[in-house]
């Protein structure tokens, strides 16, 4: 593995002329720092290992290579000869969306394929001569099985978000598909992180890859402001976020449990605040139709669980609102990273009852990132990123009145309270299904599982 230079001087003129009029077309005339360092290699044929912030241009950045590569030749039907894999469908269709212009300037088809969905348009989509395939792994591995997809003439595959990929437990599946495509031909991994599954896939199925290490926390730290807020109870935290809603605009707001996502969402609009809720446990459709009203703005807020946090790709996000606590550092920048996208500014704030503000401090130093502490009830009146930016102390606020009684996990390792006070029935888990609709292939407990039975240990009724 080798580390390559950022070349400064490419620039989108050495693309095939009808590339670059299409980028023109959707403005895009000056490659970002990922693409001028990874285009170069990717187009040479090197493999590529990448590393860099959401936000920053990676779609491009492997995109590019793939599409001038293909350029000038047919596929045989179901034969693709470039595969993208991605692990959710939300991605799928961003990445789609990103590319099917440029690839139709150069009179490349590309064909998106993911569960949730009937076969028929798809398989006809591969029949039809599919240069490119964007892909969910568990839809493709099907395809594959039933003969409807090929991977034998596959020139280039491009792991995206492959950390998020092995997390699901999609590390068998990919591990055989890429190990299907040909001997010494052209592979491309996208990553957070480069460790565990990742790296067996890097040593296995990478050849002497250029590595570009673009400082993945340096843009989340330089233009994202990070806030605790410590609240007194349960209804206090539901008050405390149609706030922090109402002062800043479009909003991510996270919990851990579908229920939860469901309940907040219900208690924001019923309060005034237009929400929806984004989870594992709704259909396409709908999962379409709610962040297509965030993305366009007829809704302010969408609460999603963790698992649904890699699907929401929307520019201009102007605050993340960690409702629960994360699990553990890592999915703490997943989640914040959904805002202060491409070089712009974000604001972040977990909020927290006083019980559990101390073990977030500790989460929060370990995702190493700077934070803001602020009490609500001394908390600017309107609760805007700049007015909490101009507040605040930098050690963890603490409650006179001490620990509130109740179980011994961190807020938001159970899940979210109902809004109602449903705490009732048997347990569901967000990770009990794969955003592709398929069960993950490894064993162990759902995502967000903790001990016992006490999960709303921080209501103060």
């Amino acid at each position: 593995m080798s580390a390559s230079a950022h070349p400064s001087d490419f620039t989108f003129d050495s693309l095939p002329a009808e590339l670059v009029e299409a980028l023109s077309k959707q403005g895009i005339v000056t490659p970002t720092a990922v693409q001028a360092a990874v285009i170069p290699d990717g187009l040479a044929g090197h493999d590529v290992l990448g590393r860099a912030q959401t936000g920053s241009g990676k779609t491009l950045a492997f995109g590019i290579p793939v599409l001038a590569r293909l350029a000038g030749e047919r596929s045989r039907p179901g034969h693709p000869r470039a595969v993208i894999v991605v692990p959710t469908r939300e991605l799928a269709q961003q990445l789609s969306r990103a590319l099917t212009p440029l690839a139709y300037s150069l009179h490349l088809k590309l064909v998106t394929v993911y569960g949730g969905t009937p076969y028929d348009r798809q398989v006809r989509g591969l029949k039809n001569r599919a240069d490119i395939v964007v892909a969910t792994p568990g839809r493709l591995e099907d395809l594959i099985n039933k003969g409807a997809c090929h991977v034998d003439d596959v020139q280039v595959t491009v792991l995206d978000e492959a950390d998020h990929l092995c997390d699901l437990g999609f590390y068998p599946a990919i591990d055989k598909l890429v190990g299907m495509t040909p001997t010494g031909s052209q592979r491309m991994l996208l990553s957070a992180t480069l460790d565990g599954d990742v790296d067996r896939l890097v040593r296995k199925h990478l050849r002497s890859p250029k590595l570009h290490q673009l400082d993945p926390n340096a843009g989340a730290v330089s233009t994202m402001e990070h806030h605790t807020l410590v609240v007194g109870g349960f209804r206090d935290k539901v008050a405390a976020t149609k706030r922090l809603v109402e002062a800043n605009g479009s909003s991510i707001i996270f919990t851990r449990t579908r229920e939860g996502a469901v309940e907040l969402s219900e208690a924001l609009t019923a309060a005034g605040v237009e929400a929806v809720d984004l989870h594992g446990n709704l259909s396409q459709r709908v999962r379409e139709r709610n962040l297509q009203k965030f993305s366009s703005g007829k809704v302010q807020a969408v609460v999603a669980t963790d698992v649904a946090a890699r699907g929401i790709h929307v520019d201009n996000v102007d605050i993340v609102i960690h409702f629960d606590a994360a699990s553990d550092a890592k999915a703490y920048l997943h989640r914040s990273g959904r805002t202060a996208r491409a070089g712009k500014s974000g604001c972040v704030v977990t909020i927290s009852t006083p019980k559990f503000a101390d073990q977030i401090a500790r989460l929060q130093r370990g995702a190493g990132v700077e934070v803001l502490h602020h009490d609500l009830r001394t908390a600017p009146s309107v609760l805007t990123a700049e007015a909490l930016a101009a507040s605040g102390t930098k050690t963890p606020a603490r409650s006179p009145q001490g620990p509130r009684s109740g179980g011994g996990r961190p807020a938001g390792q159970g899940g979210s309270k109902p809004y109602r006070g449903q705490g009732g029935g048997p347990r569901r888990y967000e990770g009990a299904s794969r955003p592709d609709g398929r069960r993950p292939s490894t064993g162990g407990r759902a995502h967000g599982a903790g001990s016992g039975n006490n999960r709303w240990a921080d209501k103060t009724r």
